[in-house]
């Protein structure tokens, strides 16, 4: 079948049931264009749901008119859905087509019965989001849609299946699966014609079969090609070959599919961890939720390759999907841009995690789903391992074994060429031990200055427990049935588990920033600890507030969350504009791949005042030397360095001296004063020096900078300019304590998607047209519509405008 885009065209309005619309009209459709997010356009408050940012639940009803003409009769015309939140109904001419409960599931409507051939047909999709998400969901078609056609005979969506069971330097054994389908009244004869042609579009095998396909009974046609002197996909090397499958009878090409693919060969063992073309890899991993900060929910292609390369850039060469399977477009960037991908399922089985979430549909949806994952992952290189779930409740009892075997089996039933794993909190299914732990250690009674050991409490009883005989014991099965132990927040079980089961090979599914130095030293010196996945590589929207800092002094008993509105998690290393934060440049110091010492500073305001955070947050800091605070304020700088001792000087001066590297967890602290002008810290190894982080302070006029990410886009809708706004002074540096609100004016066929900032208290949407810096930095979003050349112009007070200009071709 051929995929056409099906994303132009659409209306959305607030979903209107007949009886409602007794008591009113409804509300007006409004054009889109998908992927679009419902929810993000809906007023936040205190009513909404805390989870997902203060946003309201909501149903929501599409829309869009299209042509069928009449040669489509006698043809298979299906529409593919890539992804609905949630609770999607297909009606097709006002005729009930189709569902799909799981708001992350692809699915495929067949539309046949329902069309009227040669005239206008209607296709009408409801959907609803209620509290169903620990996190923002986002709502609506917020993934692409296809419309797909094809012949009697035909080749299904996602139809070409491409495997590379032997390799070495001289070939590659490609192995290509076909599956025909033929609906004719009588058997049918065809020629399945396969070229494999590398990066550069040369072809390098072919091969032509014959199939005989009889009525409703496919054939799979399996093909075994050669490929010569094969160039391997690594991380380092994602060199990607295609695969086009022809279908051809006596009248000619009846039907044609594509499958991109990469050669590569995975291998796993207790003595060498993963194993990719022979070479051990160690997981320096990224947890990621799918939204797209100030886009939203929406799975805009060029939104997906960004986040993957930024994350890639900061020293991550692995992602798992946090808690549901990744989008396609984001597949296909981690093939290009050479990240390895851990895709998971689900976040809840058969026991609920918050009122109206999928595990009310899971028994009887859960094949049908990973069907749907395991479709749409196979040909990804990326893609080394599947997650069955994510902190599932029911796992300390035989039940929940038993479930976990028969999720991973199906895995292993669709896909036999990648490891099975689960993200699995030890602390959950024994919550009642832990909370009397807790109690046991921080009494009830205590005051908002033993907040901060209530924190560490909880985090060493949740690794007390996970090393526990109870838990070793009533996990043992659960463990048992997977290719990788995923383990959140569980270090402690990693060397304990290497003696006690010695076959155990273990992923850190999650941990936190704060221990990422002692995590990484346990990867490093175990072979069966494949690598760590930090709770967060990308900071996201919902769980609001789980990695803010904040003051005791503070904190009373009136203050809320609500009261506040916090709309993200601030929890990752990169915020939701694509800005790293200070986190990001301490792990890739940990990684070994940054030599350059890094400055953090904690504000001026906080200094000598006790914080109180959870253990998903960083230090209150920002790399800046720009603070409304006068000269001599006393101030708390944090240098990450690898190397021996950090000198840090200011304006010239010498302030001090500091041990740093991993004896010190890479990091040196210094008690100073703020003195406007030029920071600068050196790092010395061995007594020479290896590197120097420069801050300088931000003085004079205030200038609004506009700065494009490319200066050419494609024409359509899977394209986006991202355009950075930041409020600098003459020399660029950042003025972080002059914030603007910035106004955003887009000429060209193009429209403005989002514009927004990484505040986490930010009360404004991220829909206007105006937006107020944070910390000096703002990010809009456009969207080209058609070819032509795009001005994007900002204004803000006591500042020039600032104007970019793109060409859409």
């Amino acid at each position: 079948m051929i995929r056409s885009a099906f994303n132009r065209g659409w209306e959305v309005r607030p979903r209107s049931g007949p009886f409602a619309e007794f008591m009113g009209p409804p509300d007006p459709y409004v054009e889109v264009t998908l992927p679009h997010d419902a929810m993000l356009a809906r007023e936040r408050s205190p009513g909404g749901t805390a989870t997902l940012g203060f946003f309201p639940e909501g149903a929501y009803e599409y829309r869009k008119t299209f042509h069928v003409p009449e040669e489509y009769r006698g043809k298979r015309v299906a529409i593919e859905f890539e992804g609905v939140y949630r609770g999607a109904m297909v009606y097709i001419n006002d005729e009930f087509a189709g569902q799909r409960p799981f708001g992350y599931s692809a699915f495929v409507v067949p539309a046949d019965n329902f069309l009227r051939y040669g005239e206008d047909n209607e296709v009408r999709v409801e959907c609803r989001t209620h509290h169903d998400s620990r996190w923002y969901s986002g709502a609506g078609i917020y993934r692409d849609v296809h419309l797909a056609v094809g012949n009697m005979t035909r080749i299904p969506l996602d139809g070409v299946r491409v495997t590379t069971p032997d390799v070495d330097t001289d070939q590659a054994v490609v192995v290509v699966a076909t599956l025909v389908e033929h609906d004719g009244p009588t058997r049918t004869t065809v020629d399945v014609v396969t070229e494999i042609r590398d990066a550069a579009g040369a072809v390098v095998a072919t091969d032509r079969s014959v199939a005989s396909v009889f009525p409703g009974e496919p054939a799979t046609v399996r093909q075994r090609l050669y490929v010569k002197r094969p160039e391997l996909w690594s991380v380092d090397t994602p060199v990607l070959y295609t695969a086009t499958v022809a279908l051809r009878d006596g009248s000619g090409e009846v039907d044609r599919d594509q499958a991109v693919f990469g050669v590569r060969t995975l291998r796993l063992d207790v003595d060498h961890g993963l194993r990719i073309n022979g070479v051990p890899v160690k997981l320096r991993g990224a947890c990621v939720h799918h939204d797209n900060g100030v886009i939203g929910a929406a799975t805009i292609a060029r939104a997906e390759e960004r986040r993957v390369q930024l994350l890639k850039d900061a020293g991550f060469n692995a992602v798992r999907s946090a808690h549901n399977p990744l989008s396609r477009a984001m597949l296909d960037a981690c093939d290009r841009v050479g990240m390895l991908v851990l895709d998971e399922a689900f976040d809840m089985w058969t026991h609920n995690k918050t009122d109206g979430d999928y595990g009310l549909d899971f028994p009887t949806w859960w094949e049908r789903d990973l069907e749907a994952m395991v479709r749409k992952d196979a040909n990804h290189p990326s893609v080394v391992m599947y997650s069955i779930g994510n902190e599932i409740l029911e796992l300390g009892n035989p039940s929940g074994a038993a479930w976990a075997r028969r999720l991973a089996e199906k895995v292993r039933a669709l896909d036999d060429t990648r490891y099975v794993t689960n993200g699995v909190n030890l602390m959950l299914p024994f919550l009642k031990e832990v909370v009397a732990m807790v109690n046991d250690g921080a009494p009830a009674q205590a005051q908002h200055a033993n907040l901060n050991a209530m924190m560490a409490a909880m985090d060493d009883a949740v690794n007390t427990v996970s090393a526990s005989e109870m838990v070793t014991t009533r996990t043992a099965e659960a463990f048992a049935v997977l290719d990788v132990a995923g383990m959140n927040y569980a270090d402690s079980r990693y060397e304990l588990d290497r003696e006690l089961f010695p076959n155990r090979i273990i992923v850190g599914s999650e941990t936190v920033a704060k221990k990422i130095d002692t995590n990484w030293r346990l990867v490093l010196d175990n072979s069966h600890v494949l690598g760590d996945f930090t709770w967060t590589g990308w900071d996201y929207l919902g769980e609001p507030g789980l990695g803010m800092v904040g003051y005791a002094d503070r904190i009373t008993a009136e203050t809320s969350p609500a009261q506040f509105l916090l709309l993200t998690a601030r929890a990752g290393d990169i915020d939701i504009t694509g800005h790293r934060r200070p986190a990001s440049y301490y792990r890739e110091i940990v990684f070994g791949l940054r030599k350059d010492p890094y400055i953090a500073v904690q504000p001026p305001s906080g200094y000598g005042r006790e914080t109180v955070s959870g253990p998903w947050a960083w230090t209150d800091t920002v790399s800046s030397w720009t603070w409304d605070h006068p000269a001599g304020s006393p101030v708390k700088v944090e240098v990450y360095s690898d190397a021996d001792e950090v000198e840090i000087l200011c304006n010239g001066d010498v302030v001090g001296k500091a041990p740093a590297g991993e004896l010190h967890r890479f990091r040196a602290e210094f008690d100073t004063t703020y003195h406007p002008g030029e920071l600068i810290a050196v790092a010395y190894k061995d007594g020479v020096e290896q590197g120097r982080h420069r801050l300088a302070t931000a003085t004079g006029p205030l200038a609004l900078v506009a700065d494009v990410d490319r200066a050419t886009l494609r024409a359509d809708d899977t394209d986006l300019a991202y355009v950075a706004l930041t409020l600098t002074d003459a020399d660029g540096n950042v003025h972080r304590d002059r914030d603007r609100q910035v106004a955003v004016r887009v000429t060209g066929p193009a429209v403005l998607q989002g514009l927004g900032s990484a505040d986490p208290l930010t009360r404004e949407p991220f829909t206007a047209d105006t937006h107020t810096t944070y910390e000096g930095r703002a990010l809009a979003v456009i969207r080209p519509t058609g070819p032509g050349e795009i001005t994007v112009t900002a204004t803000a007070a006591d500042c020039h405008d600032a104007t970019v200009t793109v060409q859409a071709e």
